[in-house]
């Protein structure tokens, strides 16, 4: 009698939800900067926007085998894990930058999506060597 295996695998991905703290906290204080440096206020206030309107569009996705980058719905940029050196959250108590390096390339990301589920994700996609 011969033993069937399952032949299921894991297709499961994950959606990081969007966070909006970074961007709104960026245009709340571009106000009163506005007042005392007219300047320094408006490309406070213009990054702000900008994150925000990348807040809005753009998703990262967690698949079993790569980091997806989606705009709107269309995948603009894959990462698969095994390039993956190290990754790092900068900041932790409230996480504002995520680093990750590949083989060939080094990619900084404002935390403009959920942090904890960041966290878990990286954690069990590519554990790192601590």
């Amino acid at each position: 009698m011969t033993k069937a295996e399952s032949t299921t695998s894991v297709t499961e991905t994950i959606e990081l939800a969007p966070s909006y703290k970074i961007p709104l906290f960026l245009v709340v204080t571009a106000i009163p900067v506005s007042i005392i440096q007219v300047w320094v206020g408006l490309v406070i206030a213009v990054l702000g926007l900008f994150l925000l309107i990348q807040t809005i569009t753009i998703r990262l996705v967690f698949t079993p085998t790569a980091l997806e980058v989606n705009r709107s719905g269309q995948m603009i940029r894959q990462f698969p894990y095994a390039d993956w050196l190290t990754w790092r959250i900068f900041w932790q108590p409230v996480p504002i930058l995520f680093y990750f390096r590949e083989v060939k390339s080094i990619h900084f990301l404002p935390i403009i999506f959920d942090p904890k589920t960041l966290l878990s994700c990286l954690e069990k996609y590519c554990p790192t060597e601590s």
